[in-house]
């Protein structure tokens, strides 16, 4: 068995919902199914969050009477029978009457929780409906039955395995099983999201959960490109990646995937594969434990940085100055992505400046404190063992003409970082892409 997940544009429209049947259908093997929202609905149930939390129901009646109405056309488009049109309505109007419902109760983050996950319930739903009118054995699975995560928040995957493979014991065998991203219960029942990663990461679990052959995320886009397409003309994709590679891509700026969203697969050694909805015969990207050696894959970049220096003559064999430093950053719930040291000195760069300047305020007790706002890591992803002779002269040869804050290398086997200005991006993208791809 197969897992496939579609992402909110791949859902988008009546159209798109088609297409995607169709998809996951063609290769007649049983396959699981995850999907997201339709596009635009989580932003418009967080609209109508907003609207309850500022104690306006009649603004948030509003918005739910406009998504009602959007929807309701959906439907003439994409059945083509009166009984599924008036199946599917039927639920519909279930679906807004209860999202109308927390207009006259006290409003707080756990309704709001149980109001966003109403998107991934509707799609399911939809797309259930029209997979049993054109005939496919399709069995709508909640992801509420199955998905929990424990009291720190993380999933738990021995309750959702076992969960999951009870209820399709209990259900029998169907060509397709369907279920929504994203959405679950936490450790004490409520309704709750997986934050990280969203439904990429409901695919992941339930691919280990199942011990899939495959996990295919479908997106916009033909797997990952060596650089951001956006910035760097001629990009291409990258046809392989070990999960290692990955992860540091999508931490430092791919956006195609959540760093975290692939760690079930990568432990229960089942490869991901990524693919675009709108070409649906294109290669794609593989992401899987092999290691290809001597290849350097891709560059991605990662904005918003802040880089934070902190110099002292007392950190000069004082142990325990780092366990201080890191402890401040820590207290704040605020991570940490590049750190270099020196005899009196540590630099480190975040991406959530948010309590900055308690921050700096806690630092300044330890010593001289510099801050340098607006900057971006560049990070160059592949075989970056240090036995690779002359692999990082590449990396930093493309980098001459560019001024570079911090550089970091040895910390992985996987990447060397740059931190550059955020004005010296687009060169240093391009730099590298002419060095280490033409």
């Amino acid at each position: 068995m197969i897992v496939m997940k579609f992402g909110g544009t791949s859902v988008g429209t009546p159209d798109r919902i088609k297409h995607v049947a169709s998809l996951v259908t063609r290769s007649g093997q049983p396959t699981f199914v995850v999907l997201s929202a339709m596009s635009g609905t989580t932003n418009t149930l967080l609209e109508i969050c907003d609207y309850l939390y500022k104690k306006n129901p009649d603004g948030a009646n509003e918005v739910i009477n406009m998504l009602e109405s959007r929807y309701m056309q959906h439907i003439e488009q994409l059945f083509g029978t009166e009984e599924w049109r008036e199946k599917t309505r039927l639920f519909l109007v279930e679906e807004f009457n209860y999202l109308r419902s927390f207009t006259k109760d006290l409003f707080t983050s756990f309704e709001e929780k149980s109001i966003v996950a109403q998107g991934e319930v509707i799609s399911t739903n939809m797309m259930t409906n029209y997979l049993h009118e054109i005939g496919i054995d399709a069995i709508l699975l909640s992801a509420l039955d199955f998905m929990r995560t424990d009291k720190n928040a993380e999933p738990d995957t021995q309750y959702i395995k076992e969960k999951l493979s009870s209820l399709m014991k209990e259900n029998g065998e169907h060509q397709i099983y369907i279920t929504q991203g994203f959405i679950c219960r936490n450790a004490y029942g409520e309704v709750d999201n997986l934050l990280r990663g969203g439904s990429d990461y409901t695919a992941s679990l339930v691919g280990a959960a199942i011990e899939a052959e495959e996990i295919q995320i479908w997106t916009d886009i033909d797997g990952m490109h060596n650089n951001d397409p956006r910035i760097v003309d001629d990009t291409e994709a990258v046809r392989q990646l070990n999960f290692e590679e990955a992860a540091e891509l999508a931490y430092f700026g791919a956006k195609i995937l959540h760093p975290t969203c692939i760690q079930p697969a990568k432990y229960a050694g089942i490869p991901v594969r990524l693919l675009n909805t709108m070409e649906p015969d294109a290669e794609g990207t593989i992401v899987d434990n092999v290691i290809m050696r001597g290849q350097i894959k891709a560059v991605a970049a990662k904005d918003n940085i802040v880089a934070i220096k902190i110099k002292s003559s007392r950190m000069l064999l004082a142990t325990g100055f780092l366990r201080k430093v890191f402890e401040i950053f820590e207290s704040y719930q605020t991570p940490i992505d590049m750190v270099c040291t020196s005899e009196v000195g540590v630099s480190v760069t975040i991406d959530n400046a948010a309590n900055l300047t308690p921050i700096v305020n806690e630092l300044k007790k330890y010593g001289t404190v510099t801050v340098d706002t607006n900057m971006c890591i560049i990070c160059v992803v592949g075989d970056l063992d240090w036995s690779n002779l002359g692999f990082e002269t590449l990396a930093t040869d493309a980098m001459k003409d560019i001024p570079v804050r911090m550089i970091s290398y040895g910390g992985s086997n996987y990447n060397i970082s740059f931190l550059v200005k955020e004005q010296d991006k687009k060169r240093a993208l391009q730099n590298l892409s002419a060095k280490l791809f033409s």
